[in-house]
């Protein structure tokens, strides 16, 4: 693994973080991106050791509040909470009073009479998260809203590139898809651009966001051409709701023309790395030859979150005991 830029020994290292909640990249200056991807680094070894936690959290409460199901983020959030010595709940949207009309304004206050410290968030409602995050007293993480944003999830990205990379800066990143319903493109395109990374989007017109160009260096419907070159391929989940006929013709054709393949695949270069932020759909964006082949990082990017997620939660929560 290349030598990665130096960081702290302990979390006192790290000056105090200034942001209280975590909601967009948007909101992060480079320098407190870096700052996190530091302190990633420091969990990576931590989760790596056989007595994996730190007592960084004990006695704080952690909440994880998803209106939409996702296995993989909510666990991930759950396991560094918990290396992190929090009192991790998980609270199940399908059977709360939610589900009977309950408003989110409404559990927002439930739940902050309940005093959490810190409440991770994922609604299918593009700013629902930053809505609940003015409406209680305790920190709080977009775990994604909607097709707005998926912060950590970009956050854990940048991490696997650095790691296989050895640097973000100067690279060529080709994010390639369904860029328009994609909040992990959007967070990526905003932390990559911030860090100084070459962006690429390779999608059919109708997969393509009207102001793309704004976040994107280049832009893409061709896609060998998008991949000429590249450092990193980042695939993105092809929507099967999507695949109806408006957006796409369907998804074979959808395949042949933008299906990652070993053909395709050769145009980036020689010792570019293959990304998903999963679910994958196996023959359908991705040739599942590539998605378990040697180039593939895609299960190094679910050991990621985990660190990025520690790394995160050790940030926001001590700044919220600062005088």
């Amino acid at each position: 693994m290349p030598q990665q830029t130096s960081q702290a020994g302990q979390s006192g290292d790290f000056p105090p973080f200034a942001q209280r909640h975590l909601i967009s990249i948007a909101d992060l200056q480079q320098h407190e991106i870096v700052d996190l991807l530091d302190r990633a680094e420091r969990m990576i070894a931590i989760s790596r050791q056989e007595r994996k936690s730190l007592p960084t959290l004990t006695g704080k409460t952690q909440i994880n509040l998803f209106f939409e199901p996702s296995t993989r983020t909510q666990s991930s959030f759950e396991i560094a909470g918990k290396r992190l010595g929090a009192l991790v709940v998980n609270m199940s949207v399908k059977t709360s009073s939610v589900s009977k009309g309950e408003t989110l304004v409404d559990t927002a206050a439930t739940l902050n009479a309940m005093r959490p410290d810190v409440l991770v968030v994922r609604h299918s409602a593009a700013g629902a998260v930053e809505l609940l995050s003015q409406k209680v007293g305790c920190s709080v993480i977009n775990a994604g809203d909607g097709a707005h944003e998926h912060p950590t999830q970009a956050l854990l990205d940048a991490l696997t590139i650095r790691n296989h990379k050895g640097r973000l800066a100067g690279l060529t990143v080709a994010i390639c898809g369904d860029i328009a319903n994609s909040r992990v493109a959007r967070s990526n395109l905003l932390l990559l651009g911030a860090l100084n990374v070459r962006t690429r989007v390779v999608a059919p017109r109708t997969l393509l966001p009207a102001g793309i160009e704004n976040l994107a260096t280049e832009v893409f419907t061709d896609m060998e051409e998008g991949l000429k070159g590249a450092d990193v391929v980042m695939m993105l989940r092809l929507q099967h709701e999507r695949a109806n006929g408006k957006m796409i013709p369907s998804v074979r054709e959808y395949y042949r023309f933008y299906g990652l393949d070993e053909a395709r695949l050769a145009h980036a270069r020689p010792d570019a790395i293959v990304m998903h932020p999963g679910p994958m759909n196996r023959g359908v964006e991705i040739d599942p030859a590539i998605a378990d082949g040697p180039r593939s990082v895609i299960t190094d990017q679910v050991e990621m979150g985990v660190a990025v997620r520690m790394a995160v939660l050790d940030a926001l929560l001590p700044a919220r005991n600062q005088p």
